[in-house]
């Protein structure tokens, strides 16, 4: 199976850092519920608990995974996918698909999300492997990556041998031996898919924005790759650089 190299591949590998298993609460999360009060606070963990609807459904299942991923229609960067295990009972407030949140929220969020969850990976393909394989199947291939890492993240915890039930955003995910179930958009009604879709999200515009230094001029750092009109008169004027997908640019260059 393809992994991304260079500046994706170190990422890749550092996810382990940042997590203590057993720590389920902390600063971020207690200044989280004191800046929510009496209806406003009900009205959130009334709409969090309509997230759990899908994990809950499935109580026979101890570690229910979401699996989300970012980056599919740039045109330039890597996809990225994410894998999320969390406990039955957590609580993130604020919570939800991360489109749907600004990057000040998503950047807060994530710590909590990687702090809180049982086990959590990511996948990364870069640019070139798109450009071979196409999309989807890049996007097939980041979830398995991210998958497997969750599950051996679970496993060196010591806590189980991996996800029994995938909770996916809209898609089934080919050459997975675990039960899946696709929910359109599924990461603003399942918990586990939207902090899979944080985790996705905010670990992408990390890259972009290392990518941004490495290849100044584009204004990665701002649209992240996708195909703004700024970041096409930039292609247009300077030409591709090497995280360019080559296959979405053709009208452009």
């Amino acid at each position: 199976m393809h992994q991304c190299r260079g500046l994706c591949q170190r990422h890749h590998n550092q996810q382990y850092e940042r997590i203590d298993p057993d720590h389920y609460t902390g600063p971020d999360f207690i200044d989280n519920m004191r800046e929510l009060k009496g209806e406003r606070l009900e009205k959130e963990l009334e709409r969090l608990k309509l997230m759990h609807e899908f994990e809950d459904s499935h109580p026979e299942y101890t570690f229910i995974a979401g699996v989300d991923e970012a980056g599919r229609g740039p045109l330039a960067g890597p996809v990225v996918a994410a894998c999320c295990i969390l406990p039955k009972d957590a609580v993130i407030l604020y919570l939800n698909d991360s489109k749907k949140l600004s990057e000040k929220r998503r950047e807060a969020l994530l710590p909590e999300v990687e702090e809180k969850a049982l086990a959590f990976g990511y996948g990364i393909v870069d640019e070139k492997r798109i450009d071979e394989i196409n999309i989807l199947q890049a996007d097939y291939e980041a979830m398995r990556l991210a998958i497997e890492n969750a599950r051996q993240m679970l496993k060196d915890r010591g806590l189980g041998d991996g996800p029994e039930l995938l909770l996916n955003d809209a898609v089934t995910i080919p050459d997975v031996d675990i039960p899946q179930i696709p929910i359109i958009k599924g990461d603003a009604k399942s918990v586990s898919i939207a902090a899979a879709s944080i985790i996705a999200k905010v670990t992408r515009d990390h890259l972009m924005a290392k990518y941004d230094e490495m290849y100044p001029g584009y204004g990665f750092a701002k649209h992240k790759g996708y195909g703004t009109a700024a970041h096409i008169a930039a292609l247009k004027e300077l030409g591709p650089c090497p995280i360019h997908r080559r296959s979405f640019i053709k009208k452009f260059v």
